[in-house]
């Protein structure tokens, strides 16, 4: 016979699990008291939210499934920020929450939420455990559902109750992993449509991929001679310096690089949904029916045909897809090599920061440093805000597992998942970008870097206003200033009163030993960079918008 408490945490031994993420609530005080006993490592957060986003990190950088234990009500609600970043972005997580006993339900009890209800339209399934002999049997079913076709978050609730309950049950197992493969039918579909192109296209995006993965696509590119592109914040699926890399397809896109998707006569896209952001609001390709070929590879099968109409669907994971379609090659030298060459010195020269701008303070010198002391294996995150356009337009990619960025555009993600990211890898570097606004909205999980002592550097980008809302807001309602001022506090400061390190720039020159002094603190650091509110994108100023130059 064993507790609730106890029979979870087993089931998440059973099922591979080694940490979790949380902020401790009386409603699962017996889950607890059983991690205290157990070999799983419990990180403690200063927010659900954070703690949530910590979990759906470890899901992006493993594709294993974080976990995250949050108390009822308000840590529920506050968590609910990382459950929509992790189902806009199919990453495998469960989130459990304490909930309040059985016998006082539909009494709006003390913090009382009804779950299925509130995060119905947002995780991928929904469940409350009525009784603790079913834990095992739900638990597994959790992970499976997280990981399989396209993934996404779980969400159990708990009755606390039932974890002080006691049951005898059978011994949790492992899921089992669920794999899609392509037929050979619609491999030589593929191959067919491929060999009577004249200008293809791949767009990569999506989760399910690997290591292996990455590289079994980019032997197939090169057998096929494809232009490459990475759909919106998907970048670490394809090494930006290859020569089949034509760049990224978000926001903000290359205009040569969309023209060229628009003209092509066969689009691949592998693994993603190509939603309204790196669609350009689903213009590069027409919903529902595109004017090009679409190949939709994707392992969810409601995925295809749902937003736009294939002319070849292939319910297949990326993985499998990558290494049937790299054991695939052309019949004689595809005539378009010339145009993937071209496309790449497209991509490099638009990859190239800029070396002038307002203020005394450039990003693109910057950017530049960056490029020159940041080791291929380095990990950047990032929440969303203007300064994201730095990194997603002049960083380029080498290797799979170095980004975590929200394709849902959610601000304050960078710091909570440069937290779970170092604690992950903590041989590599990690650096998370932050606009002020960003920063602050998980920035106390900056304390919890200190508690674990895990020496990530947040580089604040300071240009104290809502950057991108301010930029909207001077183009559709010029100089009506509305809402979107900040008065911030000094960011360096912060970092010390949290037992970290801090830096701030006020000049360019400033920054490169700031760095390194970042670097070399062996503490969490923080490098505040005070921009001039005019760099609002890397070629037009705010006045540039406001006067509609």
């Amino acid at each position: 016979m064993k507790t609730g408490g106890q029979l979870i945490v087993e089931a998440l031994e059973a099922n591979g699990v080694d940490r979790l993420y949380c902020v401790p609530g009386e409603s699962y005080l017996a889950v607890l008291d059983a991690l205290h006993d157990s070999k799983i490592r419990t990180i403690v957060c200063r927010q659900e939210g954070g703690a949530a986003m910590m979990a759906d990190t470890y899901g992006r950088l493993t594709g294993r499934p974080g976990i995250c234990f949050v108390t009822r009500g308000p840590g529920a609600t506050n968590a609910s920020a990382g459950i929509h970043i992790a189902r806009q972005d199919s990453i495998p997580m469960i989130l459990f929450i304490g909930q309040i006993a059985r016998k006082a339900r539909d009494r709006e009890a003390f913090q009382e939420v009804d779950y299925r209800a509130f995060y119905g339209s947002v995780a991928k399934w929904v469940t409350e455990i009525d009784d603790p002999a079913r834990i095992p049997e739900l638990v597994t079913r959790a992970f499976a559902i997280a990981t399989s076709g396209r993934p996404g978050p779980v969400v159990i609730a708990l009755p606390e109750d039932v974890l002080t309950e006691e049951a005898e049950t059978p011994a949790a197992q492992a899921w089992t992993p669920v794999e899609t493969v392509p037929g050979k039918a619609q491999m030589a579909a593929l191959e067919e449509l491929l060999g009577s192109a004249k200008k293809p296209f791949a767009i990569l995006g999506g989760t399910r991929w690997n290591e292996q993965a990455v590289a079994d696509f980019t032997r197939a590119a090169e057998n096929w001679a494809l232009p490459v592109g990475c759909s919106f914040r998907r970048q670490m699926l394809f090494d930006h310096l290859h020569p089949n890399y034509a760049g990224d397809v978000g926001i903000g896109l290359n205009p040569k690089l969309a023209q060229h998707i628009k003209e092509s006569d066969v689009v691949l896209l592998v693994g993603g949904r190509f939603g309204e952001m790196p669609s350009s609001d689903y213009t590069l390709l027409k919903s529902p029916y595109p004017d090009q070929k679409l190949v939709h590879i994707h392992p969810d099968t409601n995925e295809l045909g749902r937003v736009y109409r294939p002319t070849l669907a292939i319910n297949a994971s990326p993985i499998a897809f990558a290494a049937a379609f790299a054991a695939r090659k052309p019949k004689a030298t595809p005539a378009w090599a010339a145009d993937t060459a071209a496309m790449h010195q497209s991509y490099l020269q638009w990859s190239t920061p800029p070396e002038t701008g307002p203020g005394p303070v450039l990003m693109g010198p910057i950017m530049k440093y960056l490029e020159n002391v940041l080791p291929e294996d380095a990990i950047i995150t990032n929440g969303a805000g203007n300064y994201a356009t730095w990194i997603h337009r002049f960083h380029r990619f080498r290797r799979f597992g170095t980004q975590a960025a929200p394709t849902s555009g959610s601000m304050g993600f960078g710091t909570p998942a440069a937290v779970a990211a170092k604690q992950l890898y903590p041989e590599r570097l990690v650096v998370a970008f932050a606009g002020d606004g960003c920063f602050l909205m998980n920035g106390q999980e900056f304390a919890t870097a200190v508690q674990y002592d895990v020496p990530i550097i947040v580089i604040v980008v300071n240009n104290g206003i809502y950057g991108t809302i301010r930029m909207h807001q001077e183009r559709e309602y010029p100089g009506r200033l509305s809402g979107t001022s900040l008065n911030n506090p000094d960011f360096a400061a912060l970092a010390g009163a949290y037992g970290g390190h801090g830096e701030t720039v006020a000049k360019t020159e400033d920054f490169a030993p700031a760095f390194e002094r970042a670097r070399n603190s062996g503490k969490p650091a923080i490098i505040e960079i005070r921009l001039d509110p005019e760099a609002i994108t890397p070629t037009r100023t705010l006045t540039d918008i406001r006067e509609k130059r």
